[in-house]
Parts: structure tokens; sequence; C-alpha cells
């Protein structure tokens, strides 16, 4: 999930720095800051280890994701990325939701519950989604 997330951002990066993206300083922010805050969320949310607050989080990143999402058809549709461009941004980003979307469906039907500053955590090795919060690897 966070890799998928760290292609993204940094594709929006490159993009947003390419002319006539690059004179856009508004809707390079705000790009960039949503789909940041994306991987930000993920990050914090999962060192809280309480359930509950995790999924607060992961439901935020969401929302972010889908303000990536809306800003990618921005500029798209201001000819600041061509259709290829998008297309590999928004398939990652659409990736992104939908393992968070997975993640929040087992937390909240899950046995396995992680307990508030006990640092005793789910297992991360369901066959239905993979967590590499602390990856380093894109």
């Amino acid at each position: 999930m966070l890799a998928e997330c760290r292609k993204a951002l940094w594709l929006i990066y490159k993009f947003t720095r390419k002319d006539p993206f690059s004179r856009n300083y508004t809707l390079i922010n705000q790009i960039r800051s949503s789909a940041g805050s994306v991987m930000d969320n993920l990050a914090e949310g999962f060192d809280r280890a309480g359930n509950k607050e995790f999924i607060q989080f992961l439901a935020m990143s969401k929302g972010l994701v889908a303000e990536s999402q809306s800003q990618l058809y921005r500029a798209k549709d201001q000819n600041y990325i061509d259709s290829e461009e998008f297309q590999q941004a928004y398939e990652l980003v659409k990736q992104t939701s939908k393992e968070i979307t997975r993640l929040i469906l087992y937390l909240k039907n899950s046995d396995k519950k992680r307990f508030k500053f006990s640092r005793t955590f789910f297992s991360t090795h369901d066959s239905r989604f993979t967590i590499h919060v602390l990856s380093t690897s894109c």
C-alpha cells in the first residue's frame, strides 16, 4: 500500500517540475500536499496502535486519495500531464484506495485487535493485503 503511494508521489513530483505545470504553484501545492498526506496518515495511524484510531487515519487517507485523484484530473484537463502520465499516476492512487478499503474492512471484522499503548499488533501477513509502512523501497 505504501509502495504505491510512494510511487504515485514520486510521479507527482516529477510531473510538477515540468513546464507549464511548474508555474501553477497553487495546484502544485495542493496535489503534493494531498498525496504526501496519504502516506503521513497511513504511518501515523499505524503508529497509534489502536484499531479504532487506525481506521480513522485510514479513512482520512482515503479522502486524501480522492483529493489526489481530483487534482490529477485537473492537471490533465489543463494539459499539464498527458493521458499516459495521468493513467500511470491514477492507477497507483486507485490501487492505494482499494488497499486502504480492504484494510479498513479487515480491521473492522478481525478478531485480532491492536491495543492502544501495548504494541501488540495484528498480523500483517494476512493473504488479503500487505502493509509495508516502514518499507524503504519503491
